[in-house]
């Protein structure tokens, strides 16, 4: 009996940002990489984005597929079908200048302040996705896969809009569970859902709206970003409210760990490098990036100086409370810190006191610097991950790609993609960094310390950088699981 060869599914993404387009975090880099993997991996992938400025300046050969005079009492919008500049998957942009043109970020505006429309702006993302599952433009998805809160309506609109037979699966994805789109109960009546969904078993969450809840409740399939954050997440400590309704839909859950883009990501091709270099030339290349680090951070120009970075939100849940706490350890062990990053305040003034109680030996860069990101991961000897939770990280992924060898703490996906440099995974040929599991300074100092120890044996050093830059963190191998997914929610 002939096989029956199942055609390719047809997804569309739902997302609020999208690298290099507009970015507030790792969802956008996740957005500019999985699509791609997927269509490599035989999917028919489309994106639906919101129209803000700077993705409808990218749009080629956009035309209209759908056109409502009012949307959500915001004035008129368009659904748009067209090409995003330097994009493969085909995209479709909700053009509504009343939810989207303005100037600040996507969610805020210049002061930080959310946009008081929040709820409005992006349930009109959802409600645009069920009407595009219903073949506005000759093609019905067969997967609707919804991102964090700002997509967290779609599965709901499907619902109270969709006849059962004509409903696309749900997908909703979690990137971080403590963001999760709450509006106070009167923003309810603007959203176009009736009233009967405004319930515990619907959006209603503590009294008002919750997007990521109704994502979660009416999703057919939920994913997160690592396996060990989809347990985490099902806990009181790390549920964030939701932990209930997770352990209830827990045969629905599944962790699948992020990727990285090997073309952007890869010290053999990275325009940011002094000296590009593999596995094989890491030493010299590394040097030479080290030395260009230490000389462009006022840091003393060094060779054998173990020098750890940190590239990160500087905010107590990165841990960088325990980063100051335990920098003595790392200074007492001749080691260098240099710091990328902004958050609160108080962690800003104490890294700029550290660098300037200790020169030559500390450097702290507030903000972000995208090149410069690439310059330390590479000049880097220890890149440090202490945070308290973390549902994937990436900032560890591409560490062992340029062969500075992360410290984590072992929570969420730093678990899970980290393997420690005890003795039983060194003798293996198995270790890709360093671990400690509790939060308390002492726990990080001492794995500093443990940490330099290693790096005074340049030959167990270099064996353990060598695994972990040959370990494969790419997106190809997170699409072939979101594959199976897909296939098997479908079936």
């Amino acid at each position: 009996m002939a096989q029956t060869v199942s055609p390719p599914p047809r997804v569309l993404h739902i997302a609020s940002e999208l690298f290099p387009l507009v970015k507030t975090g790792g969802l956008a880099d996740v957005l500019a990489a999985l699509p791609p993997a997927l269509i490599r991996g035989g999917a028919d992938v489309r994106l639906l984005l919101p129209g803000y400025p700077a993705i409808l300046a990218a749009l080629r050969d956009g035309a209209a597929v759908l056109e409502d005079g009012d949307l959500f009492g915001s004035g008129a919008a368009r659904l748009l079908a067209g090409r995003l500049d330097g994009v493969v998957a085909p995209a479709y942009l909700l053009d509504s200048p009343g939810l989207y043109d303005r100037p600040g970020g996507p969610y805020a505006d210049a002061e930080g302040r959310d946009w008081p429309d929040n709820a409005r702006r992006f349930a009109a993302l959802g409600w645009a996705a069920s009407r595009l599952a219903e073949g506005l433009d000759g093609w019905v998805p067969d997967i609707l896969h919804g991102h964090d809160w700002q997509a967290g309506l779609a599965p709901a609109y499907i619902v109270h809009r969709l006849p059962q037979a004509r409903r696309p699966v749900c997908i909703a994805t979690i990137h971080n569970l403590a963001y999760q789109g709450w509006f106070p109960p009167e923003s309810f009546g603007a959203l176009g859902l009736p009233q009967e969904a405004f319930t515990l078993h619907g959006v209603e969450f503590y009294g008002g709206v919750g997007f990521l809840k109704a994502g979660l409740h009416y999703a057919d399939r939920i994913t997160t970003v690592s396996r060990s954050y989809a347990r985490e997440i099902q806990t009181p400590e790390q549920g964030c409210g939701l932990d209930g309704l997770l352990r209830d839909r827990a045969e629905r859950l599944t962790g699948i760990v992020n990727g990285i883009d090997n073309a952007v990501w890869n010290p053999a091709r990275d325009p940011h490098l002094p000296k590009r270099y593999s596995a094989r030339t890491a030493p010299s290349g590394k040097a030479a990036a080290k030395a260009a680090l230490q000389d462009r951070l006022g840091l003393a120009v060094d060779a054998a100086a173990p020098l750890a970075v940190l590239i990160s939100r500087l905010t107590w849940h990165k841990g960088i409370d325990l980063l100051l706490e335990a920098l003595p350890a790392l200074l007492q062990g001749g080691g260098q810190l240099a710091v990328l990053g902004s958050g609160a305040a108080e962690y800003e003034q104490a890294l700029r006191r550290a660098a300037t109680d200790h020169p030559g030996r500390v450097a702290a860069v507030i903000g972000y610097d995208e090149a410069l990101a690439h310059l330390m991961q590479a000049g880097a000897d220890l890149t440090l991950v202490p945070s308290r939770s973390e549902p994937c990280g990436l900032t560890q992924l591409y560490a062992q790609r340029y062969g500075a060898l992360p410290l984590v703490r072992r929570t969420g996906g730093l678990a899970d993609t980290v393997v420690n440099a005890d003795p039983t995974a060194v003798a293996a040929g198995t270790a890709t960094g360093f671990s400690f599991a509790l939060a308390p300074p002492e726990s990080l100092a001492g794995t500093l310390a443990w940490a330099l120890e290693h790096y005074r044996d340049r030959r167990a050093w270099r064996a353990i950088q060598n695994t972990a830059m040959a370990a494969d963190f790419g997106w190809d191998r997170a699409a072939v699981d979101y594959l199976s997914l897909y296939r098997e929610a479908i079936r």
